[in-house]
C-alpha cells in the first residue's frame, strides 16, 4: 500500500511518536521511510541577514554549526531506530517554510503516506491541530496521519 512514507521531525516528543507509528507501518508494508527536518526560517532570529537566510534556503547549513548539528540528530535518530527494525531511511533537511516544503517534498519523492505529529498540547488547546501540521494538510493531496501526543509529566 505504501511505498514511501514521510515522517517530518525536529527531534521533539512529538515528533518522536510520530516516528514510531511511522516505522511500524514501514515495517508492515516494507516501505522505505524519509525523515525530513526543516529549518524554518520564518522563526530563525532575525538578525541572521538575509545572506545566511539565503543559505538556510538553499539548504547550506555547514556554515551554521548548530542548525546543522540539530538536524543531524533529529534525521540521525529517526535512521538509527529504523536500523535496528531493518527499514530503508532517507535523510534530508532543507531550509523554508516547513508545510511548503513538507508538500513540496511528498510531491517530489512520490510520497505515498505523511505521519507527523500534533501539536502535543493538553487540554482546551489540544482539540487544535499545531499551525504546521494544519497548514500540511491542506497544502497536499498525500495523506496525512496525525499523531497525537500527549506529554506523561
Amino acid at each position: 500500500m505504501y511505498e514511501r512514507i514521510l515522517v517530518p521531525t525536529d527531534g521533539s516528543d512529538v515528533a518522536e511518536a510520530a516516528v514510531d507509528h511511522a516505522l511500524d507501518l514501514a515495517e508492515k508494508y516494507d516501505a522505505e521511510v524519509h525523515a525530513l527536518y526543516v529549518v524554518d526560517i520564518d522563526s530563525i532570529n532575525l538578525g541572521l541577514g538575509t545572506e545566511q537566510v539565503d543559505r538556510l534556503k538553499q539548504g547550506r547549513f555547514d556554515e551554521m554549526e548548530e542548525v546543522k548539528a540539530k538536524a543531524d540528530e533529529a534525521t540521525g535518530a529517526v535512521a538509527a531506530r529504523a536500523a535496528e527494525r531493518g527499514v530503508e531511511v532517507v535523510e534530508h533537511v532543507s531550509g523554508g517554510r516547513p508545510h511548503k516544503l513538507i508538500a513540496e517534498y511528498a510531491e517530489d519523492h512520490d510520497i505515498g503516506l505523511i505521519v507527523m505529529g500534533s501539536h502535543g498540547r493538553a487540554g482546551v488547546r489540544r482539540a487544535l491541530l499545531g499551525s504546521v501540521t494544519e497548514r500540511t494538510l491542506r497544502s497536499t493531496h498525500v495523506p496525512v496521519l496525525v499523531v497525537d501526543y500527549l506529554d506523561e509529566d
